[in-house]
């Protein structure tokens, strides 16, 4: 039996989910369920016997949050490839297959996103072992949910017939998210499952289909896999030629021309999570359908969510019906549950109202820790810098802001021009405007720090680096 791969697609940059998933650090990185992200979960859910290391394809902003989770559960990948530039799943598909036939031509692939719930990880990995039986005879296998509601935010796969039994089926055809009156008709016709997104191929078979249904991306896709330069633990795909494919979805370029596919219901528990009504059905609730998260108090409140992602609040609802409220330390929604499909379009005018909170994520993630800004003024800020155990930050200088660093916790190993010293808890050092600097924890405890910055300007483009041991410009 062919090895399988499990490719997981960590690009994506969830607007529905809003405010806690944003453009800068989306929900497949965010502890939505319990202590361990949706893309920890999924990978893994595919870390068992059979299957390879996972290939990750993901974005350039996000490559080190990708390597410090995947440390954080001990797992490493087959390969982290970089995306230049989001061209939807079809390209990067087809990039991740020919990838891997470079390196086992028999290889099979194992598609998913990293941003669903499978609660059941045994179930779903029995489902794709009887997948396999139809990858050997070269289909193409998809996964369908069987459904329990006339959903319209799911795509759907129609069955010849009524599904029957565990293994793979042959699939009609892909149906696009339908009305409230279609999706009640196919739900009671039972020859229709949602569509999961989750695909298993061989890689040889996948790349046939893309020459047969859609050869306009196979060039320039073979072009940037052969082109793509490493760098540090990642491999990126070459730029150019990959600006010349066509934003496409898999299920457009290919499976919905194809005619060997086959689908595998699947019985069990899944969401992905694509709304906050979603959330509040998997997070399980009370008898009056009251679900609550980090310091919230629901008072006489009826199906409703409360969530309070800073344990500094303190979030109550009193007398709450069909409500969806999310506390940020710097953004809060409140909204029907059954308004949640719309809070993308929230986003969509907070970017145009220019309003930070509508991308960027109160806490900002570097391949050496993250920060948070705790008070902005009038020339002043004030963060919160916490460094990893043996990271370093770049050697570099600003223009228009001296620095004062006051260590909380651990230790500071602090270069500034010529002179290098250690600075431990309780105490402070000043970096002057211009001068030389770097910070590092030679710790093996994450070392935390505030900063004082002051100054004319204070943006974080105000850096000239000299050194820097993950290679940023």
């Amino acid at each position: 039996m062919a090895k399988i791969y499990p490719v997981i697609l960590a690009g994506g940059s969830g607007t529905r989910l809003w405010p806690l998933s944003r453009k800068s650090y989306p929900k497949q990185f965010s502890a939505l369920m319990d202590q361990t992200s949706l893309f920890q979960r999924s990978v893994r859910r595919l870390t068992a016997d059979g299957f390879a290391a996972p290939l990750i394809l993901t974005a350039s902003d996000f490559r080190f949050i990708v390597t410090e989770q995947l440390a954080d559960i001990a797992v490493e990948p087959f390969d982290i490839l970089i995306e230049p530039e989001g061209r939807n799943t079809g390209p990067a598909i087809l990039a991740a297959a020919l990838h891997l036939q470079a390196h086992d031509p028999e290889a099979a692939m194992l598609v998913a996103p990293s941003d669903h719930i499978i609660p059941d990880s045994k179930a779903f990995l029995a489902a794709v072992t009887a997948g396999m039986a139809a990858v050997a005879d070269g289909q193409l296998v998809t996964f369908g949910i069987r459904p329990d509601r006339p959903e319209t935010g799911y795509g759907y796969l129609e069955l010849a017939a009524e599904a029957q039994g565990e293994g793979a089926q042959p699939l009609v055809r892909f149906v696009e998210k339908p009305d409230q009156s279609t999706a009640e008709q196919m739900l009671q016709s039972g020859n229709f499952l949602w569509n999961a997104g989750i695909f298993l191929m061989r890689v040889r078979d996948l790349v046939e289909a893309f020459d047969r249904h859609a050869p306009q991306l196979v060039a320039p896709a073979r072009a940037a896999v052969r082109n793509a330069q490493p760098d540090l633990n990642f491999r990126r795909l070459a730029a150019e030629p990959w600006g010349e494919l066509d934003d496409i979805s898999i299920d457009y370029a290919v499976m919905e021309r194809a005619d060997n596919l086959s689908v595998v219901p699947y019985n069990g528990v899944w969401s992905d999570l694509g709304a906050w009504d979603a959330v509040w059905e998997a997070s399980g609730t009370d008898a009056k359908g009251v679900s609550t998260k980090g310091p919230a108090l629901a008072i006489d409140c009826e199906n409703t969510l409360l969530r309070a992602e800073d344990h500094g609040q303190q979030l109550v609802g009193l007398g709450l019906k069909n409500i969806v409220a999310i506390a940020m330390p710097d953004a809060v929604l409140v909204a029907d549950i059954s308004a949640a499909q719309e809070v993308k379009e929230v986003v969509t005018q907070l970017k145009q109202a220019e309003v930070a909170q509508a991308q960027t994520f109160p806490r900002d993630h570097r391949p050496w820790g993250w920060f948070e800004s705790l008070v902005v003024g009038d020339r002043f800020q004030v963060k919160r810098i916490v460094v990893h155990p043996g990271a370093a930050l770049s050697l570099q200088s600003h223009v228009h802001r001296a620095e004062h660093w006051i260590v909380v916790k651990g230790t500071a190993r602090v270069t500034i021009d010529e002179e290098v010293k250690l600075i431990s808890e309780n105490q402070s050092v000043y970096i002057p405007l211009g001068a030389v600097h770097r910070m590092e924890n030679p710790g093996k405890v994450p070392m935390v720090l505030i900063e004082v910055q002051t100054g004319s300007y204070l943006g974080e483009d105000d850096i000239i680096r000299y050194e820097d041991a993950y290679a940023r410009q």
